[in-house]
């Protein structure tokens, strides 16, 4: 009877932690459409999401928001993955990489921000040793990458993280593939290049595309890198919904949490258009 109940006894705290987490989305959903009690707003309303998507400074905070998030997810993915084939092509020690790339994944986003602030602000380490060198004549003539309003000090935090997420994320995939699949494939006429592109890549989209999904969406929520390294206007979205939520009158709340709608429904939307690409490549039953 212990080992027949002891599973269920074990899901508790995780079932827990769900019934949190699902009250409080549904308690932010609902005063999304402004409906909180105790600030005397008890009328269901889509007033908060107009005006949200009509303002000029939210329409340039969603984009703002969004060309962050896809392009340090992309180029994350691009970058992460050409270093796993490097790797993996060369058969290299897949262990020692994957141990080394656990050193940038285990640092606080925080920390990140504070070396990016330290190397690449006009006042950096690398504006320094430009000056130095005579590249240069005075530090002010480096160029803007931190509070700029293309979010380059932004972008090169997530980067930073997010490279070698890729890297842990798709190595141990690809490299079990082409020691397997790949090397039957060579044994029976393939050369390495064309195994590689036609056997072992193919098999891992897969798993590079649910890599940018995770990445993706977690820089389209984040709050800490684009408050830190972000420019004064236009503000990323989790930023903007932080300065409603804390804004005096408690009546703004409606829109930080309509804010926070947005970015979920972006969110599902990116989890939607993923789940439709893996379902596409992966063949029927009725096909085999």
């Amino acid at each position: 009877m212990k080992n027949k109940y002891t599973p269920y006894l074990l899901l508790i705290p995780q079932m827990i932690l769900l019934v949190i987490f699902v009250i409080g989305l549904i308690n932010g959903i609902t005063q999304s459409f402004g409906v909180i009690p105790t600030f005397g707003l008890r009328e269901p309303t889509l007033k908060y999401y107009q005006e949200v998507l009509s303002s000029s400074q939210m329409k340039s905070s969603i984009l703002f928001s969004l060309y962050i998030a896809f392009t340090s997810s992309i180029f994350s993915v691009i970058i992460g993955t050409l270093i796993c084939i490097i790797i993996v092509m060369n058969k290299k020690t897949k262990w020692f990489y994957e141990k080394l790339i656990e050193i940038p994944i285990v640092v606080p986003h925080i920390v990140v921000a504070i070396f990016i602030l330290n190397i690449f602000s006009k006042s950096g380490l690398l504006a320094r040793v430009l000056y130095y060198i005579g590249i240069i004549s005075s530090q002010d003539q480096f160029i803007n990458l931190i509070y700029d309003k293309y979010g380059l000090g932004i972008t090169l935090s997530y980067l930073w993280k997010e490279i070698p997420f890729i890297i842990y994320f798709v190595l141990s995939i690809m490299s079990n593939i082409n020691d397997s699949l790949g090397e039957a494939a060579i044994n029976l006429g393939a050369s390495r290049y064309e195994t590689f592109k036609r056997v072992t890549l193919p098999l891992c989209k897969n798993t590079i595309l649910s890599g940018f999904l995770i990445i993706f969406v977690f820089a389209l929520g984040a709050y800490e890198i684009p408050q830190l390294l972000g420019p004064t206007l236009p503000k990323a979205l989790p930023v903007l919904s932080y300065i409603q939520y804390t804004h005096p009158n408690l009546q703004n709340r409606p829109y930080a949490m309509a804010l926070n709608g947005i970015i979920i429904i972006i969110s599902l939307t990116s989890a939607v258009i993923y789940y439709n690409l893996v379902k596409n490549n992966i063949p029927s039953m009725k096909e085999k």
